[in-house]
């Protein structure tokens, strides 16, 4: 990799929220995240939620030139939100792109301490799982799941991100710039897990940034056993296509075209 600059706090910033039936989280967490970081934009990304989500988007980006909102059709799933908009920050030129759920679980507050990491990161997690962080009001089997499916993932893979599932990340430009983005297909769950796993084997340093977890008071979670069971099986054929020198398109890696 190139030689990276130095993070710089006056880089043009987007945050990407996805939202599905979001109509009671979406104006707080816009509020709390433009308290703790005034100069940033946000892209909603809603996908045609039946609530009126996108209608609250829309008033909100009428009353506010840094809140934009793209309208997707149907529920597309979660990964296709976050590819549609870092693609749509690409095109414009923002330097930091963010990614954070509507939810409020992950905590605005702590987003200008991951940006300050990008001194020496070209991805920040917000982890739960590094000293420091913590999850709240999670049932202890689902925090059993997470922790375990982190593990599982980690020994996987072979890489030393303790909280590889994280939804809550900053990319530096470069990262998603040169990412085959068009190549990752993975949604939910599944495709934390790969995106990060791209941005290690591509040779980007990722960094973690303690975070508390807070589970969603309003509205349903989008998470269910079915979702991370497939995610662990795509994970674990992953790892053996790793070892055994194959990529994603079956063949050899050391395959030329003629």
């Amino acid at each position: 990799m190139a030689d990276r600059p130095s993070a710089d706090r006056n880089e043009s910033m987007l945050v990407v929220i996805p939202t599905y039936n979001e109509k009671d989280n979406l104006l707080p967490i816009v509020r709390r995240l433009h308290a703790a970081v005034p100069a940033t934009d946000v892209l909603v990304v809603d996908d045609g939620s039946p609530d009126g989500t996108g209608e609250i988007a829309d008033g909100l980006a009428a009353e506010d030139s840094r809140v934009k909102v793209m309208h997707r059709q149907g529920k597309g799933g979660l990964g296709a939100a976050y590819l549609a908009g870092f693609a749509w920050a690409l095109d414009r030129d923002y330097q930091v792109i963010v990614q954070m759920d509507a939810d409020g679980s992950h905590p605005p507050e702590t987003l200008p301490a991951m940006l300050d990491r990008l001194a020496d990161a070209d991805l920040v997690i917000g982890s739960r799982y590094v000293p420091g962080g913590s999850v709240v009001n999670w049932p202890k089997h689902r925090e059993f799941l997470s922790r375990g499916g982190n593990l599982y993932s980690r020994l996987a893979l072979g890489v030393g991100i303790r909280d590889i599932t994280a939804g809550y990340r900053v990319f530096r430009r470069t990262v998603l710039s040169e990412l085959a983005l068009d190549e990752v297909q993975s949604q939910g769950y599944c495709f934390q897990i790969d995106m990060a796993w791209r941005t290690v084997r591509d040779g980007f340093r990722v960094a973690e940034v303690a975070i508390t977890f807070t589970e969603r008071e309003r509205g349903d979670s989008k998470m269910n056993g079915s979702i991370v069971r497939e995610a662990l099986w795509q994970v674990a054929m992953w790892g053996v296509r790793s070892r055994l020198g194959i990529g994603s398109d079956g063949r050899p890696k050391d395959t030329v075209s003629a």
